[in-house]
C-alpha cells in the first residue's frame, strides 16, 4: 500500500491527447496528409488483402488506395463498424443485413469489455464541492479568470480528484477494485449538478468477466451500432458490485471524514445489505467510465476468436493491422488511455520493421 500522486495526460492544465502529442508536431512531413470531415464507409479487399478504404468526405465518397498496409485505429466500437460493413465478421450477423461476407470472422465484434462504474453519491457539510462554485456566478467566474490567467484551479483538472485501488473482499489476492473520487455529484451524465454539496465516490471492477457486443444494425454508414455491453452478466461480477459498495460504505465511515457528514444518497441508505439487493443498486447506479476493450482481440490463430497476431495483423486478410484498444484480449487493471497509447507506439515499430 502507498499513496501517490494521480498520472494524467495533461500539460499547463490542458489535456494532452494524442492529436497534440504525436499528430500535431509531425503534420510538417511531406509524407503525413491529414484529411478531416472524414467518415470512414469500409474497406477495400482485393485478391484477400486489403488495398484501401472507401469514405465519405463532405458528401462525397471517395477511395484511397494503399501501397503499402492499411492500419485501422478507429477504437473498439469504430473499428468493428468499419470491418463488418466491409463484409468482415461473423458471417451469421452479416447474411441478416443483406451484406455479402468477405471473411467469416466471429471474434469481430465480441468479446466486448469494460469498467462498470457505480456511481455511489454522498451529501456533505463543512466543506466546498464544485456543486455550489457551478450555481455561484461569481465563482464560476474566478474559476475561469483563475485558469485563464493563471492555469490554475478546478478547469485544469480531471473530475476526479482521488483514486483508490483496493480489494472488494480479503479474499482477493491483489486489488480488483478502482475508485474515483469527484468533489461534485449530478444524476447522469448530461444532467446538470446538484444544487447541494456532495461528491461522487465511483467504483469500478476492474477485471470484469462478462462480455459483450458489437454490431451494426445495417450497412448505412449514418446508423448507430447497437452496444450490449452486458454488465454483470456473471456471478462473480455482481459479487464483486456487491462487495464494491460494502466497501464504499466502510470508506464512507472512516473517522477521517466523520466532520463531514457524508449521507449516502445513492444508491441509499434504503438498499440493505444482501448480495441481491446490492448487485440490483450497483445496475441502477452504474454507468460506463468510457474503457470498451477487446472486440477485435489479439490471439493466435488456432483461435477462432482471434482476430489479429501478436504484431497486429489481421487474420485472414494481408496487409492489415489493426493499433487500438479493440485488440486487447483482457481489459487492463486501470484506466485503459496510456495503454492504448502505448498500443499504437508498440504497432509503430512493427510497421518500420517489417517493411525494411
Amino acid at each position: 500500500e502507498g499513496i501517490s500522486y494521480f498520472h494524467v495526460n495533461q500539460k499547463r492544465g490542458r489535456r494532452w491527447s494524442s492529436a497534440r502529442g504525436f499528430l500535431k508536431p509531425a503534420l510538417h512531413r511531406q509524407n503525413l496528409r491529414l484529411e478531416t470531415n472524414v467518415l470512414v464507409d469500409r474497406l477495400i479487399v482485393e485478391n484477400g488483402r486489403a488495398a484501401g478504404v472507401r469514405f465519405q468526405q463532405n458528401g462525397e465518397t471517395i477511395e484511397a488506395r494503399a501501397k503499402g498496409e492499411v492500419i485501422l485505429s478507429a477504437g473498439s466500437i469504430g473499428s468493428v463498424q468499419v470491418l463488418q460493413r466491409s463484409g468482415i465478421g461473423p458471417a451469421d450477423w452479416l447474411s441478416g443485413l443483406g451484406i455479402d461476407t468477405v471473411l467469416d470472422k466471429p471474434g469481430v465484434g465480441r468479446n466486448l469489455q469494460d469498467h462498470l462504474q457505480q456511481r455511489a453519491i454522498y451529501k456533505v457539510t463543512g466543506v466546498k464541492t464544485l456543486n455550489e462554485t457551478y450555481y455561484s456566478l461569481v465563482r464560476r467566474g474566478l474559476m475561469g479568470l483563475d485558469y485563464a490567467f493563471r492555469r490554475r484551479g478546478p478547469l485544469t483538472m480531471a473530475p476526479s480528484q482521488l483514486g483508490i485501488f483496493t480489494r472488494s473482499d480479503a479474499t482477493r489476492d491483489r486489488a480488483n477494485i478502482q475508485f474515483h473520487v469527484q468533489p461534485l455529484s449530478l444524476d447522469k451524465f448530461g444532467d446538470p449538478l446538484h444544487r447541494f454539496p456532495a461528491i461522487t465516490v465511483s467504483a469500478c471492477n476492474l477485471r470484469p468477466t462478462s462480455r459483450g457486443t458489437v454490431r451494426i444494425r445495417s450497412a448505412k454508414l449514418d446508423e448507430a451500432p447497437s452496444i450490449a455491453p452486458n454488465y454483470l452478466a456473471t456471478e462473480d461480477d455482481r459479487q464483486v458490485a456487491a462487495d464494491a459498495i460494502r466497501v464504499t460504505r466502510r470508506l464512507m465511515k472512516q473517522s477521517a471524514l466523520a466532520a463531514y457528514r457524508p449521507e449516502e444518497y445513492l444508491p441509499g441508505p434504503a438498499v440493505g445489505d444482501d448480495d441481491a439487493a446490492l448487485a440490483k443498486a450497483a445496475g441502477d447506479i452504474g454507468t460506463t467510465i468510457f474503457h470498451p476493450v477487446g472486440t477485435a482481440k489479439m490471439g493466435i490463430a488456432d483461435d477462432p476468436m482471434a482476430v489479429v497476431d501478436e504484431r497486429l495483423r489481421f487474420h485472414g486478410i494481408a496487409r492489415l493491422r489493426i493499433a487500438d484498444a479493440s485488440i486487447m484480449p483482457t481489459i487492463t487493471s486501470g484506466n485503459t488511455n496510456t495503454p492504448t497509447a502505448m498500443i499504437a507506439e508498440k504497432a509503430a515499430a512493427m510497421i518500420l520493421e517489417d517493411t525494411r
